[in-house]
């Protein structure tokens, strides 16, 4: 019998296994940087960094990764073992520092940079945003970071993602007190993006070369029933694509990404899974992760996923319906027009 509350977050990093496994005094730094953007110090990110190791181990992992979205239009990763020289008597030894865990340079040359430098001044860093948990996948540790230019310049979609975020509070904040809210110190912007994605056969997908090589049909006859009876919607869920929505709910749920939803969509072979909403850039991160593993999922079941937000000329298309809203640090959704909306 499948436990989903002991399944959840299991293979994440998450608030309760850091006040688990941290000191009092190092988890109240973590809490006070997140909270207020105070830095955390080399000590604090030393132990937080063993906590994390000696978690990661445990779940097998051998590698970690600072895990980044440059502007390509998909993630980056690039695996460091915990290997380090062995001791005198020859034992391997593995370690993780705060250095590590804090800050990565990987190259950035190859990556879009939108004219910002030349090539021989491509560097590019990663930082690690401690408001993302790390989670692991494949026996790597995921760190989720941050990435930029030596000259501070965002390098990812990330960076500009946070500083919108942290620019709204403020305004949002300074609006409120002077509506008479003087309570209120941050604003948090929330999403939930729901994912449509069609299944098709694998078999049936290898004949297609356009699906191969550009994720939507280019040729062919239109087909001989869309959606006009609409009776793919909502209806009954076929067997082989319900094993892969149960499977890839579990792997979610391990993650910590909150799968509540899942159901046919209008077309024939498109099907949606909606997520809870959560803080805007978890909600990003998730989305991202959410499609990888989706990818990965129907691979196992002999099926391929179509996320091409139109795959078939003549049939419904594929998209995100993001869930937004705006909530203050004292539990209140500012978009709730309550009783008295004017």
């Amino acid at each position: 019998v499948l436990n989903v509350p002991e399944l959840f977050g299991c293979d994440v990093f998450n608030e309760a296994t850091m006040k688990q496994r941290l000191s009092p005094e190092i988890y109240v730094s973590w809490k006070k940087c997140i909270e207020t953007g105070t830095a955390l110090t080399l000590d604090v990110a030393n132990e937080i960094a063993e906590a994390m190791l000696k978690w990661a181990l445990e779940k097998g992992a051998t590698h970690y990764t600072h895990w980044f979205q440059p502007m390509t239009g998909i993630t980056a990763e690039k695996h460091d073992s915990f290997v380090t020289h062995p001791d005198k008597n020859g034992k391997m030894l593995m370690e993780f520092s705060g250095k590590e865990l804090i800050k990565g340079e990987p190259d950035a040359s190859s990556f879009p940079s939108g004219g910002l430098r030349d090539t021989f001044e491509a560097r590019g860093y990663t930082a690690w945003d401690p408001t993302s948990y790390a989670f692991i996948r494949d026996h790597v540790l995921y760190i989720p970071t941050i990435f930029f230019s030596y000259s501070g310049e965002a390098l990812d979609h990330k960076t500009p993602l946070l500083r919108s975020m942290e620019a709204l509070s403020t305004q949002a904040v300074r609006v409120l007190k002077a509506l008479g809210n003087p309570a209120i110190d941050h604003v948090k912007a929330t999403a939930g993006a729901e994912q449509e994605y069609f299944l098709v056969p694998k078999e049936l997908y290898d004949q297609r070369k356009d699906l191969i090589y550009t994720g939507r049909t280019l040729f062919g006859a239109r087909p001989p029933k869309g959606q006009e009876l609409d009776d793919h919607y909502f209806g009954t869920i076929r067997g082989r694509v319900s094993r892969f929505m149960q499977d890839l709910d579990e792997q979610l749920w391990r993650l910590g990404i909150l799968s509540k939803t899942k159901h046919n969509e209008a077309a024939p072979c498109q099907h949606e899974l909606a997520p809870i909403y959560t803080a805007a850039n978890n909600a990003c991160d998730t989305n991202q992760l959410m499609m990888q593993v989706m990818k990965k999922c129907a691979a196992k079941h002999n099926l391929v996923c179509l996320l091409h937000e139109k795959p078939f000329a003549g049939v419904n298309g594929s998209g995100k319906h993001n869930n937004w809203s705006l909530g203050t640090d004292t539990g209140e959704n500012l978009l709730d027009p309550g009783d008295t909306p004017n």
